[in-house]
């Protein structure tokens, strides 16, 4: 007898992508996050894309599959708002988020995506504001030596604070590095968990000196709130110490192939590479694109905010009296 059925929730659809991206096969996977092997089977049927399984993408197709339908006109007021949200990179789910506030109605996601493929089957570029995937499947590398024991008193994410995870507090950070074409070049990315803030800079190579210096940059105009940095175990991160005494704070590290234990980082990535394709050459990179893509990224009301701007909360709890 198969297990009880059960609505999926966010936290297991990252796992599951997660898991994905490492081939590990449907059976294992249901094991793994403890469901039954036709839930998993189902839900990856229904809810990919043709991008292939996403968890955010999954997570709001099953909201909408729940929801009762809406017929609303796509008069010239509501398509210029559209465009004209989609001309700053909104994604639909932002513009249907911001929509209320603008126009005192809400027209689904879905309904937006059939709005920009017209456009497209019309010679339209609207698509072209979408977030672009560019590759980024992730496979686990069979062969390879762990490279734990290389990160110096290396601190498991099993002992990072609790509030950390409450996401109650500005200044724990996850930290990653988005590679360019060909590994040269690589960006730094910094994203505060609570208020999903982002930092970006930017290295020549992956050595942990250069690295390490990129990070205590971006974080010391912060440093009086730094608590918690968390990273992936590349040993572009060996020199954790170094960051820790600099900026007063603690580092974590997540397990091996546990990237759903650094989701918002990855999730972020995934939006960076909207300005950054993957085969980006970032061997040099313009300070001033860094910048916009940060503002673009730090001005736009994101959904799990309720729609507000990351910059807003940040500057919120910085400052208390910042209005948000």
């Amino acid at each position: 007898m198969g297990m009880q059925y059960s609505q999926l929730t966010e936290e297991e659809r990252n796992q599951i992508y997660a898991l994905l991206q490492d081939n590990v096969p449907n059976r294992r996977i249901a094991r793994i996050v403890n469901k039954d092997a036709s839930t998993i089977g189902r839900e990856i049927r229904r809810n990919r894309g043709l991008r292939g399984y996403r968890p955010r993408q999954a997570n709001q197709k099953a909201v909408e599959r729940r929801k009762t339908p809406h017929n609303i006109k796509m008069t010239p007021e509501v398509i210029a708002h559209i465009n004209e949200k989609l001309s700053l990179q909104y994604s639909p789910e932002q513009i249907n988020g911001t929509m209320k506030e603008c126009l005192g109605l809400q027209i689904s996601p879905e309904r937006i995506y059939q709005h920009i493929w017209q456009d497209k089957k019309q010679g339209g570029d609207l698509y072209r504001n979408l977030r672009i995937a560019g590759g980024r499947k992730r496979r686990k590398r069979y062969g390879k030596k762990d490279w734990r024991g290389k990160i110096p008193n290396r601190v498991d994410i099993d002992q990072r604070p609790a509030i950390v995870t409450e996401k109650s507090r500005i200044g724990d950070f996850e930290a990653d590095l988005v590679s360019g074409m060909h590994h040269q070049g690589f960006l730094v990315t910094l994203v505060d968990r609570l208020s999903k803030f982002t930092l970006i800079g930017h290295v020549p190579n992956k050595i942990a000196a250069d690295v390490t210096s990129e990070i205590v940059r971006l974080l010391t105009p912060y440093k009086s709130i730094v608590h918690t940095i968390t990273y992936d175990n590349g040993r572009e991160f060996a020199d954790h110490e170094t960051v820790n005494h600099q900026l007063g704070c603690q580092s974590f590290f997540a397990k091996p192939y546990h990237s759903w234990e650094r989701g918002l980082n990855e999730n972020t990535n995934g939006l960076i590479r909207q300005y950054f394709p993957k085969l980006s050459d970032l061997r040099h990179v313009d300070h001033q694109k860094i910048t916009f893509v940060m503002e673009r990224l730090n001005l736009r009301p994101r959904k799990s905010l309720v729609f507000i701007a990351p910059q807003h909360i940040f500057l919120h709890h910085l400052f208390p009296s910042t209005p948000t």
